[in-house]
């Protein structure tokens, strides 16, 4: 019998309405103004609820053109279950509201078969959240296509959380200091650098979620014969500290397309 990962956090973290969260998603993207692109081939998109996040990540898949694509790998931390491997799902199917999303198994078994990998409990998989907040938004931008095409996408986790209280004065406000700060972040990614990025994660300490399936990311470009650019596009504070005693939490989208 075929495992199902329930939509867990439907009806909590976004509507388990099917008809407003087809709204929801449509007027997110359609506000964006961008056109999809062939050539992009992944994203970083936030995590959060969508009340939060969800505006903020149609930054990311707004630029994502279906027509193409085979197979999306989808690369996400793990918040309440420590694993020192990168863990697959057991599921076959991955529900959303709005369309089921089927994973591929044999992809999966080769992964598998490596001995790299852990397999991720289906209650472990429920309770995470950071990869289950990006499937609805799949499942809209791949509604009615098949898979014909030939290329890949990557679809990464980004969220900055501010658990510490690193404040730089010389840049003014609390929430400039936490700006600064994540856009340093940001400017490293987009030069592509994993060394450079584990580096700032050491010295900064900024507690960006999806630093591990980013810097995954950033090796697999590094050995790629294709050069492929990111580029961030969208970033939002969910609030403005000015004292200490606040508390910010940051989103960020960004495509990552074949530099002609």
């Amino acid at each position: 019998m075929e495992k199902i990962r329930r939509a867990s956090h439907a009806g909590s973290w976004y509507t388990d309405d099917p008809k407003k969260l087809e709204e929801e998603l449509e007027g997110w993207l359609s506000d964006t103004g961008l056109t999809k692109s062939p050539d992009v081939r992944g994203v970083i998109a936030p995590h959060a609820g969508y009340s939060y996040s969800g505006r903020a990540a149609a930054y990311a898949f707004g630029n994502i053109d279906p027509t193409n694509i085979t197979r999306v790998f989808l690369l996400g931390p793990s918040h309440h279950y420590y694993t020192p491997k990168c863990a697959l799902s057991t599921a076959a199917v991955y529900k959303t509201p709005i369309g089921d999303l089927p994973i591929d198994l044999e992809v999966i078994e080769e992964l598998k078969a490596t001995g790299k990998f852990e397999l991720m409990d289906l209650q472990v998989d429920e309770h995470e959240h950071s990869m289950e907040m990006h499937l609805p938004y799949l499942a809209k931008i791949f509604e009615g296509f098949l898979s014909l095409g030939f290329s890949v996408c990557f679809i990464i986790c980004w969220f900055a959380w501010f658990h510490y209280t690193r404040y730089d004065k010389k840049c003014g406000p609390i929430h400039k200091s936490i700006e600064a700060l994540d856009k340093m972040g940001m400017d490293i990614i987009e030069t592509g650098n994993a060394d450079a990025l584990k580096q700032y994660l050491s010295e900064y300490g900024n507690t960006i979620c999806g630093r591990h399936p980013i810097s995954v990311f950033l090796h697999m470009l590094r050995n790629c014969s294709t050069k492929i650019k990111i580029k961030f596009l969208r970033y939002e504070p969910s609030s403005q500290c000015k004292t200490m005693r606040d508390s910010s939490v940051s989103y960020a989208s960004a495509a990552a397309k074949v530099d002609a």
